[in-house]
């Protein structure tokens, strides 16, 4: 260890910054971050640091560095572009015996400011001495994806009743087995869901009882189109904290991948043919099971658990047992897949209204938007492209108008088949489109033969733009 590390408080100390430039004013609010009282010496300022010197929240001296300037300081930040300057600060700070840390010169600073993943009270700091500082800010960025704001929330909470804990817990293992308790129970849980006066009611009740039960939970997350990288930072710390997962047969393996290694992974996806009502049931059967036995069962959807997953179902299924569950939305496969294809689903004085349906029960209306201020997006439409075509057509849209069949959108294996609403069912059976494959329906499709940037692009010859107005708008 080439250096130990420490954390300062600074709250209501004196803190000298040398230096007023844009790298100076980032060091500058951190310090204010944590309470410390900033003198800044400088030449000339940035308008970020002139202007918290004229909120009152830094003294700034316009003027020439003295030693002076180091009496009754706690810390000194020496952050110029003049490294002879730089070099004497650190000396002087150094012959006072004060700690001083030089901006991207670790051979000077007797002191580094670390990478900082701030989950107050709870701080976790990442230092490499200055020697990656790239390094440290990447595993920064890794740690704050694993972190949730609420942890940081019932840190606090646990500090303000740790007198409380201490005197209902005296013993020590009775005392951590309570922290685990906060950590995986329902105060953590009301956290989540923004609701700190009911954390600490359950966290005062629970005092008042013999040690509390770990109760089951169930987290309705969704698993996006199938990109990894498309899962949110939430969805991905549920499948962390996972102990069994239901997850449906459109959610990818790449995401299956980055669950918990010792959880319990059930397929329960529905495949066509078989009693889809039954299946349900089943489903709804192995949430309430697992979780009635304490474990944190995470119910994994393609999508959006709630846009067409019948997640509102198994949220009334866990309503009426008394299941404690939270709800994880997942970008839905209208929105990755136009964004994968380079469709933009609303354009300006292309399309400002749009529609998702899913073509399984689809009913007739009569459409009051004109065809090219309209885009409409079809899921579960690759068996019934003819018939939703022919319905789309009685409807009042003209058989030319253009559309778009993305199928396996945003996977590896992505192809788009831009065609029009006469040709596109015969267009999918010559490509061998399958399931899972979405349909948009609109102008804005032209586009996506300019803009797409991800997997293959079909466009038959009779699909492309033909009049002034499509060239212009693919151009």
């Amino acid at each position: 260890m080439e250096h130990f590390p420490l954390f300062l408080n600074l709250c209501g100390r004196r803190v000298l910054v040398v230096g007023a430039g844009l790298v100076a004013s980032r060091k500058i609010a951190l310090l204010l971050s944590a309470g410390a009282q900033v003198t800044v010496v400088a030449k000339a300022a940035h308008p970020s640091v002139l202007a918290q010197a004229d909120q009152g929240h830094i003294s700034l001296h316009l003027c020439a560095f003295d030693a002076q300037w180091l009496q009754g300081v706690w810390l000194v930040i020496a952050a110029t572009d003049d490294e002879a300057l730089n070099a004497a600060v650190a000396q002087a700070a150094s012959a006072r015996q004060l700690w001083c840390n030089v901006v991207d010169d670790a051979a000077r600073s007797s002191a580094q400011v670390p990478a900082i993943v701030d989950r107050a009270p709870l701080t976790i700091a990442i230092s490499s001495g200055g020697a990656a500082p790239v390094i440290a800010r990447r595993l920064r960025e890794r740690i704050e994806s694993l972190i949730e704001p609420s942890i940081g929330w019932l840190a606090a909470l646990a500090r303000r009743q740790r007198t409380a804990i201490r005197r209902a817990r005296p013993e020590l293992g009775a005392r951590r087995r309570f922290y685990h308790w906060l950590l995986d129970g329902p105060v953590h849980d009301a956290l989540r869901a923004a609701r700190p006066d009911t954390a600490e009611t359950l966290l005062e009740e629970a005092l008042g009882t013999g040690e509390p039960t770990q109760q089951g939970k169930v987290l309705l997350v969704g698993a996006g189109p199938g990109d990894p990288g498309l899962l949110t930072l939430r969805g991905l710390r549920a499948l962390h904290e996972a102990d069994v997962i239901l997850h449906d047969r459109l959610v990818s393996a790449e995401v299956l991948q980055l669950a918990r290694r010792d959880a319990l992974q059930i397929s329960v996806g529905k495949t066509p043919g078989e009693d889809h009502e039954a299946t349900q049931r089943r489903i709804h059967a192995f949430m309430i099971d697992h979780a009635s036995r304490g474990r944190t069962v995470v119910r994994l959807k393609g999508g959006d658990p709630l846009v067409y997953g019948r997640g509102g179902e198994e949220l009334l299924a866990l309503r009426a047992h008394g299941i404690a569950y939270e709800v994880v939305p997942g970008i839905t496969a209208a929105l990755a897949c136009g964004a994968y294809a380079g469709i933009p689903l609303t354009h300006r004085a292309v399309a400002d209204t749009l529609t998702l349906a899913t073509a399984h029960r689809r009913e007739a209306a009569e459409h009051t938007h004109a065809p090219g201020q309209h885009t409409r997006v079809y899921y579960m439409g690759v068996e019934r492209l003819a018939a939703l075509s022919a319905q789309l057509a009685q409807d009042g849209l003209p058989f030319d108008t253009p559309c778009a069949l993305v199928e396996n959108g945003s996977r590896p294996r992505q192809r788009t088949l831009h065609a029009t609403l006469a040709t596109v069912a015969a267009q999918a059976r010559e490509h061998a489109i399958v399931s899972p494959a979405l349909l948009i329906v609109g102008e804005v499709t032209r586009l996506g033969q300019t803009l797409a940037w991800f997997g293959e692009t079909l466009a038959p010859e009779h699909a492309r733009p033909k009049t002034a107005r499509a060239a212009a708008l693919a151009a």
